[in-house]
């Protein structure tokens, strides 16, 4: 199980907060409106009132100890900014923020954000791809109950060769493929002889219940 916050509790960070709950992490979701916090309530594990832009607020919250945060305070861009710049001053390692445009997404990457979200042209990119390009993977609609994700390696994992972990057989999922970060590099389909490293994000086919079995070994 991990732990994240959604600050901003628009389109966007509702459903953020409910997908990530439903998935079985602990979230703590935060903003100003009453009735915002109110309906998230029953997909969070904390639903809170407050204002983000408050600094001492903030860190009362314990939000360093997260797994990650995302911020998603809608059009007001001074509220984002600044509550990015105070998360990073606080310590937190990862934080995901919702940018009006490519502007926006710039100051919010230089006060702290590491990693930038553009919702609409996100999805737009995804349904024109998936026009023009039906039999490309990532747009192949899996069942419920099967999912395809990237995960990265429990440190059991870290060392071991894809034939000593046998993963197909122990937990009955398949490595499809491996983005290397160092050096950046993609292997599709791994040999079975591929070493496991700690910067390596495995890419992993299988039902949502054994892929959930790897995660909870972190």
């Amino acid at each position: 199980m991990k732990r994240f916050a959604v600050i901003g509790l628009g389109n966007f960070g509702f459903h953020a907060a409910k997908a990530l709950f439903e998935d079985g992490n602990e979230v703590a979701a935060i903003d100003t409106d009453k009735a915002r916090v109110q309906a998230v309530d029953p997909y969070a594990t904390e639903a809170i009132v407050m204002d983000a832009t408050d600094k001492e607020a903030l860190k009362s919250l314990g939000l360093e100890e997260m797994d990650a945060v995302i911020v998603s305070t809608g059009t007001r861009i001074s509220n984002s900014i600044l509550i990015c710049l105070y998360l990073q001053e606080i310590g937190v390692r990862k934080i995901l923020a919702k940018a009006i445009d490519d502007d926006h997404g710039k100051i919010l990457k230089r006060v702290g954000a590491t990693q930038i979200i553009h919702p609409e042209r996100d999805m737009a990119l995804r349904v024109s791809r998936g026009l023009c390009r039906p039999n490309v993977l990532d747009f192949i609609p899996l069942s419920d109950e099967y999912d395809l994700v990237q995960v990265g390696p429990p440190r059991e994992f870290i060392g071991k060769s894809l034939r000593d972990l046998n993963l197909r057989a122990k937990y009955n999922v398949h490595i499809i493929a491996i983005k290397e970060l160092v050096p950046e590099n993609f292997i599709l389909v791994p040999p079975p002889g591929f070493l496991i490293k700690d910067s390596d994000i495995l890419i992993m086919l299988g039902k949502s219940e054994d892929i959930s079995r790897i995660k909870a070994l972190k």
